[in-house]
């Protein structure tokens, strides 16, 4: 079975001068999390669309289960779009303001063909039942829902076609402090349950501890550190690593 993502000496810049992912190299294997962490700015929501294929790499190669996430075209795009999914920092920002949240769910399954067309109504309240929503939710617009609902909706839209990778773009920073441990939780269940991997994208690192078996540490776009979680956490080697360990409160 191919890994679900393989990224070999990738570099990418948005302009002239330094790149902004500088020769990363890293693999997830099926069912597991990958933490990546780091400052803001130093290449982690780069690193999150190279593996969706929203950018391509100027150097390198990015796979999404055995799938040139750099291929162009329809005929390519479906089945990487199906094979990875995101789930990104802001909820609204992600969903349709002017559709209402059914049509959002069933648009995707429609694509996909993850159900039969007389089935739609019924997998969308199964989706919303998944992530906790009641099916009233269906009839609302996203500006009628609290920014956890609206992250529960657009995890649905995401884990709804079942694809072999999800990539959580800082998925909970953008959430009070009450909600984000909920959808963490739901995340947590859902790639258990669906047997998901998962890039788990965060600049907090107690966040990345509780979510991902492995963390990569990344600085100036470049993974500098990636270890086990648990080696990690007691036995860091770069110094960077050190330093983002150390400014964490002492009782963590």
């Amino acid at each position: 079975m191919a890994e679900a993502l393989e990224m070999h000496e990738v570099r990418f810049a948005y302009g002239p001068g330094a790149n902004a992912v500088d020769g990363v190299s890293l693999s997830l294997a099926p069912g597991q999390t990958l933490g990546l962490v780091g400052e803001s700015g130093c290449g982690k929501s780069t690193i999150a669309r190279l593996a969706c294929g929203l950018l391509a790499p100027r150097q390198g190669q990015v796979r999404v289960s055995g799938l040139d996430a750099a291929q162009r075209g329809a005929a390519s795009r479906l089945p990487l779009a199906r094979a990875v999914q995101m789930v990104f920092q802001d909820p609204y920002g992600s969903l349709n303001p002017r559709q209402r949240i059914g049509a959002q769910l069933a648009e995707p399954l429609r694509l996909h063909a993850q159900g039969q067309a007389g089935s739609l109504d019924a997998q969308v309240q199964l989706w919303l039942q998944r992530v906790g929503l009641p099916a009233e939710v269906a009839q609302r617009y996203p500006h009628e829902l609290s920014g956890g609902q609206r992250q529960r909706v657009a995890i649905a839209r995401a884990v709804a076609v079942q694809p072999r990778l999800l990539v959580c773009d800082e998925p909970v920073s953008a959430l009070d402090v009450s909600v984000q441990a909920q959808i963490l939780n739901l995340l947590r269940e859902l790639c258990h349950s669906l047997g998901l991997s998962c890039l788990f994208i965060s600049h907090d690192l107690r966040v990345v501890r509780y979510m991902a078996e492995r963390i990569a540490v990344m600085q100036h776009g470049r993974i500098v550190e990636l270890a086990q979680t648990d080696r990690l956490w007691s036995a860091p080697e770069h110094p960077y690593t050190r330093q983002l360990l150390a400014s964490l409160p002492p009782d963590l």
